[in-house]
Formats: structure tokens, sequence, C-alpha cells
């Protein structure tokens, strides 16, 4: 890979250059300030990194601010970021995720960690690359007949990167973000998951540009019905949107159910025919996560993914048994 290391400490980077020396599967370019690097990504985006470095504290603009910015340039926005800081309270760790950082290690690093970290970053570099390229046949295609499920169409499963709404990070980042969470950083956080009813319908009639402009949607008004609670929520696919909120907050399910169909229910959703579509949610059951550690927290997500579905496939169930018998009861 490519990497661009920012950070003002020189003696970082000269071990960081040590130890890409030592591996010798990466080229590694250093800088030293936040923003001689945005200036550079800005103004030289020939100059291609498949990764980035970050230290949180630095002057001027620091290491959660670069990597907002760096968010905002297009070939960018996926690109994997890890912050490499001592900063290890949890405002920062926060802070940072919710800025586009997909991984967070703190100094001093063990080397061992560093590579398997790199590499795990690597493998997310392929893959967004392979995604990068679905989304430009998708784009291409455009005004050409194609199936409804052709070629160029993603998986219903797999997970989409959502842009520009407020606190939605990528699946891996969140995942991340759980593993950094602490037995004391625990405290006050709840995992919970909303999945889009009879999203397999909407898979198997929409382009994938419709696809995703529904999730997209989706995930805004879950977004905006959260505003004011501390969270952070990705996108795991299957129609799955998976939150880990703070400061204690436990939501009543039922209650943020009906507010989020609710408001779904208002609000006016096309495809590309001028056909209203009107999505619903289920939500699943939200677990504290206080006395969870290790591969139980990543478990936990798994298990509000499942809770979800089953909320869904059962909310389905339960209208169909009362549409057959009003039916019925109607012929009776």
């Amino acid at each position: 890979m490519k990497i661009l290391a920012i950070d003002d400490d020189p003696i970082i980077l000269q071990l960081l250059e040590q130890f890409m020396s030592a591996i010798g599967d990466h080229d590694l370019q250093t800088m030293v300030s936040g923003a001689e690097a945005y200036k550079t990504l800005q103004t030289h985006p020939e100059a291609y990194f498949d990764c980035f470095l970050i230290d949180v504290q630095m002057p001027g603009m620091d290491g959660i601010e670069l990597i907002g910015k760096i968010r905002t340039i297009e070939c960018y926005r996926e690109t994997p970021a890890l912050m490499l800081t001592a900063m290890s309270e949890k405002r920062y760790v926060d802070a940072a995720f919710a800025a586009g950082a997909t991984d967070y290690v703190t100094k001093p690093f063990e080397v061992t960690e560093l590579k398997t970290r790199l590499g795990l970053a690597e493998k997310l570099a392929n893959s967004n690359r392979t995604s990068t390229k679905k989304i430009f046949a998708v784009q291409n295609l455009q005004g050409v007949p194609q199936p409804a499920n052709g070629p160029q169409k993603f998986e219903v499963y797999e997970p989409i990167t959502i842009f520009d709404v407020d606190n939605v990070i990528e699946l891996v980042a969140l995942e991340n973000y759980v593993s950094q969470l602490s037995r004391g950083s625990l405290f006050g956080s709840t995992c919970f998951a909303f999945s889009i009813r009879k999203v397999q319908e909407y898979y198997d009639e929409m382009s994938a540009f419709e696809f995703s402009a529904l999730i997209e949607d989706v995930a805004e008004t879950i977004s905006d019905a959260l505003a004011g609670h501390q969270f952070l929520m990705s996108y795991a696919g299957n129609g799955v949107f998976v939150c880990v909120s703070e400061s204690g907050w436990l939501p009543d399910m039922k209650k943020l159910q009906d507010r989020l169909n609710l408001q779904l229910a208002v609000s006016e959703f096309y495809n590309n025919r001028g056909e209203r579509i009107c999505p619903r949610v289920a939500g699943g059951e939200a677990t504290r996560m206080l006395w969870k550690s290790g591969g139980s927290l990543l478990e936990t997500l798994a298990n509000a993914h499942a809770s979800a579905e089953r909320a869904a496939i059962a909310r389905e169930r339960e209208l169909k048994e009362l549409f057959t018998a009003t039916a019925q009861t109607g012929t009776a």
C-alpha cells in the first residue's frame, strides 16, 4: 500500500519509516502537519494514497479535523484511515470515528498490532476498490436497459457505504470502534438495530441506484430520529442499520419504531418510474453493553442485527395473519 503518515512528532515518523522498511510491503510518505497534508491531497489528487496514519493532537489542524476534511475529497471518502495517537480518552475515540476514522491505535503501540491493523486496512482498501468499480459500472449503465438484478448490482446482504448522513460510519469502523471500548468506557453504551421490512422485495424490484438511494433515505430518517443522543450507526446489509448509543440512553424500541415509521409515512420517496415507495422498519431488542468484553462485544452487534431481522419477519407475519382473518370475517 501507499501510505501517508501525518504526525508532528519526528521521532514517531522515524519509527514508522523503520517499521515500514522492516515489513517491506508498503510505500510510506510522511508529513508533519494536518494543514500540509490536506493541501497536498487537495492540490495533487494524482498522488493517490491507499491508507492514512493520522495523529490526533497536532498544532493548527488536529487529526480529527483533518480526517473530516479528507472525507470531503471524493477519491478518499472510503480510504482506510487509522488514528495513531496517545489520546486514549473516550471523547477522542468517539470524535475520531464520527469524523470518519476507520480504526484507532493508541501509542505506545506494539509492532505486531500495527502490522495486523495495516493488514486489515489493506484488505479493506482492496474491498473498497472492488465496490467502487461496481458503483462506476452502475453509473455508466444509467439509461441503458438492464435486468433488475444484473451483474452490476451488489448483493442484498452487502453493506453500503453511506455518505453525508450524521453519525453514520462504515460497518468495519463501527466494529473497530466497539473493539476499542474498555470496560469503563462501556458504561452507558447500548446496542440496537432497525431492519427495513420486505427489503428483499425492494431489492428485487429496484436498480442498484434506486436501492442505494432507499438505504440512504432510511439512514437519514433514523439519524434524524436519534438527533440529540450520542450515537454511531452503520448499515450492515440486508436492510439492517446497527446503532451504538452512549450517555446511558436505553431507547424504548417500540416508541422509537413507531416514531420512525410515522416519519417514513409522511416522507415522499419515489423510484425511477415516479412511483411512491413506502418503506417501514422494525426494531429489535436494545442491549446494554456494560458486561460485555472482547469478542462478545462484536457478537452483540451481530445479535442486534439478527434481532432486528426477526422483528421485521414477525411484523410481516402479523400483518399477513391480520389480513387473512379480516378477509375471512368479511366473507362470513
